[in-house]
């Protein structure tokens, strides 16, 4: 071993620190022997996920099936000697073992020898999933009812004639105890944890689906995971930190998908307010524009649509008129030119855009005053005021805001590979932008991703000064819509446009340079470098914008190294991508890209046993299987063995003396 020499203030203080949990020579021993071989371990297998838009039961299935891993271990191990038919069996009752088992039970008349041979089995998958892992991760996976049970039959084996008839004592007690159903339950449910060790969402939980908060809900109890906030989130975010505009936004596109289940159910946001002013102040107006978007199994009746439209209408204006406030009051962001109802002549029905005039499709604004088209009325103040508060009331939202602020980040760097939701701005020759932030400061790069999150944290944050808490909540905003947003990247955001403007040339929206130049391997790589991620086989991983798989767009961009995974998870996404969204895997053996088709339902998944099709495509496959050495968590592991290795050399050479625990 080097020697090496210490300085007393500082190696000397830490490695006494070190000797509190190791206070001896063997301790420290067979914890370096301990992480020395943990480095030899085949990698563990990373999940990456972009846009779930809410559609919480094809991300509970794809977290379930590992996006199709636990069905691949499942054949290698028993392809040629179950039916593909029992495989499909197996496989359903890994995903839903309570509900499968009451089918079969249901079904089966000899259940004792399906118990017996399904134990097996799924010991069997349980021990191959667990093969790349320590024995003390696994046991930290494992029910505190089964622990015992579940070690002793992962560890001995029926080939052993020693162990065969311990073995079978064991699976026999399980079933003549009446365990057996809780059992493979829980043994289903191991499985499903360690086919994935880490997930990554890459942004956008929310919005358009029904289910975001049963989505927060799962990942509050997962075992391992981090998100990098999207637009989407961050709306929310604004939403519960009390932005007014953010607020609207959020009400408005549920509105407008007819999705209020969230809203309604999962927050108990008390819209109530907002119907009886809506139908109010827009009694007379049939609100053609803003009749919601239904998706197919929508069982919506006529009158419940002409609410909704009613009341889209009313929040819809209600936005704009807050949005207009927050753009006088930044100045600073310049989208002072973004105050739509400025520029509406309401005599004669036109809008004014950059010295042209556009026909509105109707000019029926009965809260608006011309002469101040953004003053709210009283009414309009009241509901803002009740809506606020049943934001910040929401003790549900507020676990769900706080579960995204400690697992979330605007980017994050794993393994070489660079993720982030939508973009880094740049400028047209591909250099990084600067950009405004709340402090009033320009940044760019790693820089601007980094106080981005340090301002989104501030809005949360008690002790903050109150401008500059002010100044936070309002940046929310400028996230969500303005130019140069890391998470928005366009030229504006044309909401008011396709709601009111008859001519489509207006709707466009001019993506920024980061969407142009993306397929340029050399953009791609200046971008790596200004964010010091190295590394020979190193990607940028975002989504936002959905790969138009039916037209043949290639989520496999710039030679490699960018992948764009948002295959439009949302169904209000399918007909557009002509596919259910993407999966990237990336595990020991390099990355795959998984392509999903339309989920149809849990309920079709055990009853019928569908499953969601994938297509598997090979991205990147390493010449040797990838271990923890590989890995970031290695160079962790390899900094601690040093560490340990300079503890022992300072117990070796009397610096520091062995003490006994007490």
């Amino acid at each position: 071993m080097t020697t090496k020499h210490y300085d007393i203030d500082t190696d000397m203080h830490y490695l006494k620190l070190l000797s509190k949990s190791f206070p001896t020579i063997a301790e420290a021993s067979t914890e370096v022997i301990n992480l020395e071989a943990i480095l030899n371990l085949p990698k563990g297998t990373e999940h990456f996920l972009a846009d779930l838009h809410g559609e919480y039961e094809a991300f509970q299935h794809i977290l379930k099936n590992a996006s199709g891993n636990i069905k691949r271990k499942v054949t290698e191990l028993f392809g040629n000697t179950i039916r593909e038919t029992e495989i499909h069996e197996l496989c359903t009752l890994i995903y839903y073992p309570e509900q499968k088992l009451e089918l079969i039970k249901a079904a089966d008349n000899n259940i004792y020898d399906w118990y017996h041979i399904t134990i097996y089995q799924l010991v069997q998958v349980c021990r191959n999933v667990a093969s790349k892992y320590t024995h003390s991760k696994v046991r930290k996976s494992l029910p505190e009812d089964f622990s015992y049970i579940i070690e002793e039959l992962l560890h001995e084996r029926t080939e052993d004639i020693n162990k065969a008839a311990y073995v079978k004592g064991i699976v026999e007690a399980i079933i003549s105890t009446g365990r057996a159903d809780d059992f493979i339950i829980a043994l289903s449910y191991v499985i499903q944890r360690l086919a994935i060790d880490q997930l990554h969402i890459l942004g956008d939980i929310y919005d358009r689906g029904p289910g975001a908060h049963i989505i927060m809900d799962t990942l509050r109890s997962y075992h391992s995971w981090d998100i990098q906030w999207g637009n989407h989130d961050i709306l929310w975010m604004g939403a519960f930190a009390g932005n007014n505009a953010c607020i609207c936004n959020v009400l408005r596109l549920s509105l407008r998908y007819a999705n209020l289940t969230t809203l309604e159910e999962g927050y108990a946001i008390n819209l109530v307010p907002l119907a009886t002013f809506a139908m109010e102040v827009y009694a007379d107006d049939p609100c053609t524009e803003f009749m919601p978007k239904l998706m197919k199994d929508s069982r919506m009746d006529e009158k419940t649509q002409i609410l909704t439209a009613k009341m889209h209408k009313a929040i819809t204006v209600l936005q704009f008129k807050m949005e207009a406030e927050i753009f006088a009051r930044r100045p600073e962001w310049n989208m002072q030119h973004r105050s739509m109802f400025n520029l509406v002549d309401y005599e004669r029905g036109v809008c004014t855009i950059d010295g042209k005039e556009y026909a509105m499709t109707s000019c029926m604004f009965p809260t608006i005053n011309p002469e101040c088209p953004n003053e709210l009325t009283p009414e309009e103040k009241d509901l803002m005021q009740r809506l606020r508060h049943s934001f910040a009331v929401s003790e549900k939202l507020h676990k769900h805001i706080s579960t995204m602020l400690s697992h979330g980040s605007m980017y994050n760097i794993c393994n070489n590979n660079l993720l982030f939701h939508a973009a880094i701005p740049l400028n047209e020759d591909g250099t990084l932008r600067d950009v405004i932030v709340a402090n009033g400061n320009k940044y760019h790069g790693r820089e601007l991703m980094h106080e981005i999150g340090v301002a989104i944290r501030s809005a949360f944050t008690a002790d903050t000064e109150p401008a500059d808490r002010k100044a936070a909540i309002d940046y929310f905003l400028y996230l969500w819509c303005g130019k140069d947003s890391p998470l928005f990247c366009k030229s504006k955001m044309a909401t008011f446009e396709r709601y009111f403007l008859t001519d489509k040339e207006i709707f466009k929206e001019e993506k920024g340079n980061y969407f142009r130049l993306r397929n340029e391997e050399t953009v791609c790589d200046s971008i790596l470098d200004a964010f010091g991620v190295k590394g020979e086989n190193r990607h940028i991983i975002n989504g936002h914008v959905p790969v138009h798989a039916s037209k043949g767009e290639n989520p496999i961009k710039a030679n490699g190294r960018l992948m764009v995974i948002d295959g439009g998870f949302s169904e209000a996404y399918h007909n557009e991508t002509g596919i259910a969204g993407y999966t990237l895997v990336y595990h020991s053996r390099g990355f795959q890209l998984v392509q999903h088709e339309p989920f149809t339902s849990a309920a079709d998944a055990i009853r019928r046993g569908t499953d969601i099709k994938s297509t598997i495509q090979i991205v990147e496959m390493s010449a040797q299987r990838m271990i923890v050495a590989d890995t970031d968590k290695g160079e962790e592991l390899r900094t601690q063995i040093s560490d340990l290795k300079e503890l022992l050399y300072a117990y070796r050479h009397g610096m520091i003396k062995e003490r006994t625990r007490r």
